[in-house]
């Protein structure tokens, strides 16, 4: 399976070796840089459609090696037109249940019985790849205190491929006004299979 990751704007394809057959189509997921534990998101995910029951399966198949055979998802429904209760991946079934007041709706939360929890901001599929780029490299940045719905309300501020200017300037003003503090601190570019440690938390209402 290939797991697409995006350095701003050019996008890079990285194979996994956690597959064991090719994708058609690349994985579109950038997960925090080795050795960091993010406070609210673990990871950016950008499906190619609102379809759970064909998105899941891959995006599951190639984390279950690197955090522990998922076991549960969540999403709110929001911006979901159908939520299967269970979906098939590579040998066992992943169930999936929902939360509309308790759950951010651009987050998708996956549950691991063996290792815990984490938290993927859910990138839009309609979403233009420099904003996309631009919310995978954000998503990821430990420095960064942002929701799920923080991030894509700010990337909505930026407006998109031609505003991708601006924001290398806001970063370039943060950067000087915080004194060089993390605002730059430069990224990891390798392949997706970063292990994000998290001391795991009860399941909310499963």
């Amino acid at each position: 399976m290939t797991a697409t990751t995006f350095d701003k704007p050019a996008v890079e394809d990285r194979t996994s070796s956690a597959s064991p057959s090719p994708s058609p189509r690349p994985l579109r997921l950038r997960l925090a840089p080795p050795g960091t534990a993010p406070a609210l998101i673990d990871g950016a995910w950008w499906p190619r459609s609102r379809d759970l029951t064909a998105e899941l399966p891959a995006l599951i198949a190639l984390l279950d090696p690197l955090w522990g055979r998922i076991t549960h998802v969540t999403v709110n429904p929001t911006f979901w037109p159908v939520v299967p209760r269970k979906v098939p991946v590579q040998g066992h079934v992943v169930k999936v249940g929902w939360f509309e007041a308790e759950q951010d709706p651009h987050k998708l939360l996956l549950l691991s019985y063996s290792a815990g929890r984490w938290d993927l901001l859910v990138i839009p599929p309609e979403t233009d790849a420099v904003t996309a780029a631009r919310l995978m490299a954000t998503a990821t940045d430990p420095a960064r205190q942002l929701t799920a719905s923080g991030l894509i309300q700010e990337a909505e501020l930026f407006g998109g491929a031609e505003a991708d200017a601006a924001w290398d300037s806001t970063r370039e003003k943060v950067w000087d006004s915080e004194g060089g503090h993390d605002a730059r601190r430069p990224l990891s570019h390798g392949p997706a299979t970063a292990s994000v440690g998290r001391v795991p938390r009860p399941p909310e209402g499963m």
